[in-house]
């Protein structure tokens, strides 16, 4: 009589081997592929390229500097409304020091008035004094409004000259700022398409950078499918090692598209192209193993 736990343990095993063996079928929900944030990072001003210190695999800091355009022209651009800003100063008048004598001759005169007031009291001066010191001070007073008004004028042309020179300098100021050319994410370069010594222009591609450590998986799954899954549901995303194996990793589904369309045409069968299957895109952390392009798989 054979053992009950030895006939149970070889049932168990055999359960085990039909089920590993049936599993490549179902063992995924959907396929797809890797994808990541891809950028072309272009030049944003014309001239000479005096560096570009990255090279293909190189991994970039976002906001760090990686290269410079000539920047010669526009600094020179630049100290030139500088020193148009100090010969516009330079014009500017010290209203204060200017009208200073004509506000001194007419505190004089009103002094005078006070004691030609203090005389006609007295009875020792007349009232034509008195006429002609108050037709003084009324000139002068009109004389020094007319200084002010005209120096105001002028103080005013020379700030709105100068206002407008810095105004152009900032702009120069965002230009230079433009010459030196950076990397928008983190990532890793794919590509270059310019050389140091090459000239540029604004919008010509200078290297492609993409965000490898934050990729994505895009499958497709059908109307069936779509019902198990929602925006922010935890997913299992598996990359495809080879010979080795498999990589796992935790992912989420990103996006879902609402939109049905045929299933793309890498599936080859006239059944499959038929079928009409619904875009998905789930989003995971990557340490390096899953690449671009690479064929991947998800269970839900």
């Amino acid at each position: 009589m054979f053992n009950k736990n030895l006939i149970s343990h070889a049932i168990v095993l055999v359960a085990m081997g039909l089920s590993s063996c049936g599993s490549g079928a179902v063992q995924y929900d959907a396929s797809g592929t890797f994808e990541a944030t891809e950028v072309v990072v272009s030049s944003e001003v014309s001239g000479k390229i005096l560096s570009l210190d990255i090279k293909e695999g190189d991994n970039l800091k976002a906001g760090n500097v990686y290269g410079l355009v000539d920047t010669v022209q526009l600094a020179l651009r630049k100290e030139q409304l500088l020193s148009g800003i100090r010969a516009s100063l330079s014009t500017k008048q010290d209203i204060s020091m200017q009208t200073a004598s004509l506000k001194q001759q007419i505190a004089a005169q009103r002094v005078e008035r006070e004691r030609i007031r203090k005389l006609i009291a007295a009875n020792v001066a007349n009232t034509k004094q008195l006429d002609d010191i108050n037709s003084s001070i009324s000139i002068l007073s009109k004389q020094l409004s007319a200084l002010e008004n005209s120096l105001e004028q002028g103080n005013a042309v020379v700030d709105a000259q100068v206002a407008t020179m810095r105004t152009q300098i900032a702009q120069l100021d965002d230009q230079l700022r433009r010459c030196h050319i950076t990397s928008p994410i983190n990532g890793v370069v794919l590509a270059k398409f310019s050389q140091v010594g090459e000239l540029t222009a604004a919008g010509k591609p200078l290297f492609k950078v993409a965000d490898i450590a934050n990729m994505s998986l895009r499958a497709y799954i059908t109307a069936g499918q779509l019902t198990q899954l929602k925006l922010g549901q935890k997913v299992m995303i598996y990359a495809d090692l080879g010979d080795t194996g498999f990589k796992m990793y935790e992912g989420q589904v990103t996006w879902i598209s609402d939109k049905s369309e045929f299933t793309p045409k890498t599936i080859q069968t006239r059944d499959e192209r038929a079928n009409l299957v619904y875009a998905v895109k789930m989003s995971f952390y990557n340490d390096g193993y899953a690449k671009i392009g690479m064929y991947g798989d998800v269970k839900f």
